[in-house]
Order: structure tokens, then sequence, then C-alpha cells
């Protein structure tokens, strides 16, 4: 078989759209690997997945053998270690951190190349340098999965000449490039002079989870009001703390957000100041596996995305293909790739960005018109139907298929 390696600068715990890649791949007949990063104490180093992929995880620090005794401590504080804002770091701590990082991008290198692959895939441009390497020492094919515009994104204002300095170096150089919508794609060929990447949307596999009450009865709620989720980082540029704030415009609604990052503590102190306790909750991240439930007990779905970045002006996001999967009504910005999909289907309501009473209007009208959300639900449904991986994922394989053709791949699984 064709061993492909993947490699991402994650932990490959609640990775979505690699975990859909690689098992479309397994399943159309090239062997996959993930190489990943290791937390003691959180993940195992080695696994294989019910799939058949194989995962590989390399420790963030030279010392964490030394530090296994920690384990318990690492995982408790591990969730929570990014959730207040960035500070700033002294030269000391700034020299370790890169001599850690760079000490585990060289571990993942290595094993890379140990594995001989005939193909390395690149999840993002911070691990592009490295897949690039493996893929020269290894007579490897190499693809490129360009899950964001890092060159103009929330978070990388100190790294944006860097990025594009690796991305126009090494986008040419690459035998085949993926990205997540058409925006983008556009956005690379003309930047780096390069073909227009495949585009595959972040869209999730079709699941048909039935309506519960998963989210009532975890969270204790009693009113009958319908529940308006958002799901996914809690991080700058979301629209997070104008949502909060809005929901004192909407009464008779629950706001749960689902997720962790960096504002999560921000968040909740916005809610306590606001006296809004009883009506705006979080739950931690969830299992990629258990979150239709949660989504699919709701009853709408908002994105209040901020246009603070052209790669936040370009998404269309994994949760907004999430809440068409669950059959929910939407408000979200009004950005070309997240029009396209709302106007096109008539699936929802859309609000300029940064503009927070007409997000607070959308979200009344949703929360007290019982028959317009029940119809932009059932074409939610509807539109589920064709928006999902599966009707996507031959485009992978395709790609593949061009660059490392197999003799006799398997029939995709569905």
């Amino acid at each position: 078989m064709q061993r492909v390696a993947m490699i991402v600068w994650n932990e490959f715990l609640n990775d979505a759209r690699v975990l859909k890649e690689a098992q479309t791949l397994q399943h159309a007949g090239y062997e996959v690997t993930v190489f990943a990063l290791h937390t003691p104490g959180v993940t195992r180093q080695r696994e294989q997945l019910k799939d058949g992929i194989g995962v590989f995880r390399v420790a963030r620090s030279p010392l964490w053998r030394w530090r296994k005794g920690k384990a318990e401590a690492t995982k408790a504080t591990h969730t929570s270690k990014t959730q207040g804002p960035i500070g700033k770091l002294t030269f000391k701590h700034q020299l370790l951190r890169l001599i850690a990082r760079a000490w585990t991008h060289t571990a993942l290198l290595w094993h890379m190349i140990r594995h001989r692959p005939h193909l390395v895939h690149a999840h993002d441009v911070n691990t592009l340098p490295t897949a690039w390497l493996a893929a020269r020492f290894s007579r490897a094919r190499l693809v490129y999965d360009a899950h964001e515009i890092s060159t103009s994104r929330e978070g990388y204002e100190s790294f944006r000449r860097m990025v594009g300095f690796v991305e126009k170096l090494l986008m040419p150089k690459v035998d085949g490039s993926i990205t997540t919508t058409d925006a983008r794609a556009k956005y690379f060929a003309r930047a780096y002079g390069v073909v227009r990447p495949t585009v595959l949307q972040n869209r999730p596999r079709l699941t048909h989870c039935a309506t519960s009450n998963q989210i009532r009865e975890e969270l204790g709620l009693t009113a009958p009001w319908p529940i308006i989720i958002y799901q996914g980082g809690l991080q700058q540029g979301r629209g997070l703390e104008k949502l909060i704030q809005t929901a004192k415009e909407v009464p008779n609604a629950y706001f749960v957000l689902i997720g962790g990052g960096r504002l999560t503590q921000t968040l909740i102190q916005l809610r306590d100041t606001l006296g809004l306790q009883q009506r705006v909750h979080f739950i931690p991240t969830v299992a990629l596996s258990e979150l239709p439930k949660y989504t699919a007990s709701a009853d709408i779905g908002v994105q209040p995305i901020e246009n603070t970045c052209l790669n936040h002006y370009t998404t269309d996001s994994n949760k907004l293909f999430e809440y068409l999967i669950a059959g929910l009504p939407v408000v979200a910005t009004d950005f070309p790739e997240i029009r396209r999909i709302v106007r096109t289907n008539d699936v929802g309501m859309l609000v300029p960005a940064n503009n927070s009473p007409a997000l607070a209007q959308a979200l009344n009208q949703l929360v007290t018109d019982l028959q317009l959300r029940k119809r932009l639900a059932h074409n939610a449904r509807v539109t589920a139907g064709t928006l999902n991986w599966e009707e996507q994922e031959a485009r992978l394989v395709n790609l593949y298929q061009q660059i490392l053709p197999i003799a006799t791949p398997r029939k995709q699984a569905r």
C-alpha cells in the first residue's frame, strides 16, 4: 500500500477535518499515519484508530519523560492554560519556547523520514517546512492543505511576513494543494502564482441525529425557551463578546456556548457582570463523536464572526455546516462564502459584521416566530443532504490518484 504521512500541529484529538481526510484516504486504499503532538497524561504516544489509521505523537518538550510525575497536573490544566489573554513573554520564555518548538519539529521530521512515506500531507503552514523536508529526504510527494489564510489571520500579526515567505517559497514546489473555500482558493492562486487549490469545505459527515434534550438535561434548563447555540473555539474575532451582550436584548431564550479557548474566562466574567447566569451557559469542548447530539438539542445556530481579517472574510467554517446537518436555522455574518450557502438554500438570516442591533433583531425574530423557525429548519435538513462530506470526498481521492495512484483502489466507504 502507498503510505501517507499526515502532519498536524495539534494533538489530533478533535481535528474533524484531518480525521475525515484520513478516513477517506484509508478507505480509498492508502495507508495513513497522522504525526501529531503528544502531551503526557492527556494523549497516547502511539495508537491505531478503528479505521486503521495510525497515530504517532511527539512530545512538545525533550524533557517530557522527566515530567511524567506531573502528568495529572498537566491534564488538569491542559484545557485552561490557553484560556487567558495572550501574555507578554520574557526573552527567556521566548527562547525556551523556540528551542522546544525546534526540537518538536526535528522529532516529527525524524519519525516521518523513518516511516518512509510515499506522500507527505501538511496541514496548515506551521507544518509545511517540516513536511517539505520530510518529503525531500524520503523522495516522497507533497500535498499542502491550507486550512486558513495565515497571512491575514487573527492572532498571526507577528508572523505574517514569515508565513508569506514560507508559502511563496514552498507552495509552487508542492505536488498538490487543498483549501477550504472558493474565495481562499482564488487568493492562493493569485498570491503565489500556483494552480488553484482543490476546495474541500469543512463539511461534517451526514449523520441522522434525532432531536434530543441533551443540553436541557445537562444544564438543568427548565423554561420552554429556544436554545441558541454557538459551538467552536472561544477566540478573538468570533463576535462572542457581542453575542453575550446581545443576550440582554433577546429575552426568553437560552444562549449556550460549546467549546474552549483563550476567551473562556473573559466571556464567563462578562456573563456574570451582566447578570445573565440563568440564560447564558458554557459547556467545555466535547468529543467529536458526541457533538452532533448537543447540536441537535438546540433550536438556533449562531455564527457572529467579525470582519477582522481576510481569513474571517473568506470563511464558511465547520459550525455552519454542523448546524445544517442538525437541522438548525442559522443567524450568521453576511460574508461571501456564508452568504452563498445561507441565501442559496434559504436556511437562515444574515446580519452585517460587527452589528449588535442587527444580530439582536434577527435572533429575536427567530425566537418569536415559530413558523419561520420551522420552515428554515426544514430547509436546513434538506440542504444537509448535499452539503456534507460524502458529497465532496471524491475530490480528495481524485487529487491523490493524480499525484500518487494506487493499482486497485477500494470503493470509498459511505
